[in-house]
């Protein structure tokens, strides 16, 4: 666990990164359309490809971290052990369908690299965002599948 803890800290700290990057370039070119009447071409379509890279890189540090939103109003009452039982299903749950998103991210990020797709003002290819995004969704799918198998006791808590 503690490799994929690691990955996942790696992983936040690139998120930050590229948000905090993508913020000073919209405000340099916020700045330069107001005060000089130049601006950054293609300013919001590096946000968009930013942001979307930003949040898949958060993910596997909210998943390690518990961090997802937990609707426990039916389970209030239950026993520590029923809610345990239902954690580890919520995060095999959640495994299943983050390997379901790599899978299609993969095969996406394939197609706009055959077809040579990109950004409209830019050109910007997307299939480096679909790459960017690839590695940490299975890396919260490996969290996930952990946190199923394993006790959630050993691991980081909130």
């Amino acid at each position: 666990m503690h490799i994929l803890e690691s990955l996942a800290k790696f992983c936040a700290i690139l998120a930050g990164l590229l948000l905090t990057t993508i913020t000073l370039a919209t405000c340099a070119s916020l700045l330069g359309r107001n005060t000089m009447g130049v601006t950054l071409v293609g300013d919001f379509e590096l946000t968009g490809v930013a942001t979307g890279a930003a949040i898949a890189l958060f993910l596997p540090w909210c998943q390690l971290r518990r961090g997802n939103i937990i609707v426990d109003f039916f389970t209030a009452k239950a026993s520590a052990k029923t809610n345990a039982a239902l954690d580890r299903l919520g995060a095999l749950l959640l495994a299943l369908a983050m390997g379901l998103l790599t899978w299609r991210t993969s095969v996406g990020g394939l197609n706009a690299f055959n077809t040579q797709s990109g950004t409209m003002m830019l050109g910007f290819p997307e299939w480096i965002v679909y790459a960017a995004m690839v590695p940490p969704l299975a890396l919260t799918a490996a969290i996930g599948l952990w946190q199923g198998l394993n006790d959630f006791g050993d691991e980081v808590q909130p």
